[in-house]
């Protein structure tokens, strides 16, 4: 069916009309296009505060795990006074409670102890503490195992700089802290092989891996000291002890042997019956006699 042809005799729109027209659509149009522009407002918006809140989420979650994995600085257990106590025939360490952060550590009482008491201020970087350890260790060993004497050992750090920026001092302390926490009875075997595989000093220092094969050598090895390596669980705590020694120069006085005054002369420092030996440390018999001489005198 053909549409009829267009009426030419309709009335057409006037100019002013037309006019009229015109304008109605485009206030139409303007209304419209400011709608759409006040609705993509609203989604943008919408858009920016979401991503804020997953941005915010996601710092979050960072900062938990971060403070969940994040050394408390809390001591190990077994070193209340900074240095893990070993007697009897086996070697073991004497329990006691971490120092918590912040905390100050509690002296070991003399009057608990038999035989003679020996101290040690260590720090495992240093090559006088291993040149000590390496002539003493097995004569330490027999006298605290015979019931002549207690050991404790103090391992600080201030020989970081002394490994390429490895920081093995610190960390090593801290692997020794950890034995103490995990595994305090074999702390001594640990002791020993840390000295015996010490890094030369101004050589990049073992890395945690290396550690903890050292370790495991000495019959220390569980996932609890594996991580603790690896996380540096007690390097705060390492430093905190440290500062209380302040190796800072050789004339320090410090509170060491029974909390009363005493002059530390660098790593090793070495006390007997709050007497600090100043012989040989490369010499036995020297040290020896020392210790012979503390306890005839107590």
């Amino acid at each position: 069916m053909v549409a009829p042809p267009a009426n030419r005799n309709s009335p057409q729109p006037g100019k002013k009309d037309r006019r009229e027209t015109a304008r109605e659509t485009a206030r139409i149009e303007r209304e419209a296009e400011k709608k759409r522009q006040r609705r993509n407002r609203v989604f943008l918006q919408g858009g920016i505060v979401v991503g804020v809140i997953a941005i915010i989420a996601v710092v979050a979650l960072v900062i938990v795990s971060v403070n969940a994995n994040k050394p408390s600085g809390d001591g190990p257990k077994n070193m209340a006074s900074d240095g893990i106590l070993l007697t009897g025939s086996k070697m073991a360490a004497v329990p006691t409670p971490a120092i918590k952060a912040g905390g100050k550590p509690v002296p070991t009482d003399p009057s608990t102890l038999k035989g003679v008491r020996i101290v040690t201020y260590i720090d495992y970087q240093c090559p006088f503490c291993q040149q000590f350890e390496a002539a003493n260790s097995q004569q330490i060993e027999s006298m605290v195992t015979a019931g002549a004497a207690s050991l404790e050992i103090h391992p600080i750090a201030f020989l970081d700089a002394n490994s390429l920026g490895n920081k093995y001092a610190s960390r090593a302390a801290n692997a020794a802290a950890c034995v103490a926490n995990y595994d305090p009875n074999n702390f001594y075997a640990v002791n020993t092989a840390l000295f015996a595989n010490q890094p030369a000093e101004n050589t990049s220092g073992k890395t945690d891996k290396e550690l903890i094969a050292v370790l495991k050598d000495a019959g220390s090895s569980s996932s609890k000291i594996s991580s603790c390596i690896t996380s540096q669980a007690f390097v705060p705590w390492v430093t905190a002890a440290t500062a209380r020694v302040d190796p800072s120069g050789q004339t320090v006085t410090f509170k060491g042997v029974a909390n009363t005054p005493q002059k530390f002369a660098g790593t090793p420092t070495v006390f007997v019956n709050g007497e600090r030996f100043t012989g040989s440390i490369t010499d036995p018999a020297v040290f020896a006699a020392f210790v012979e001489k503390a306890a005839s005198a107590g």
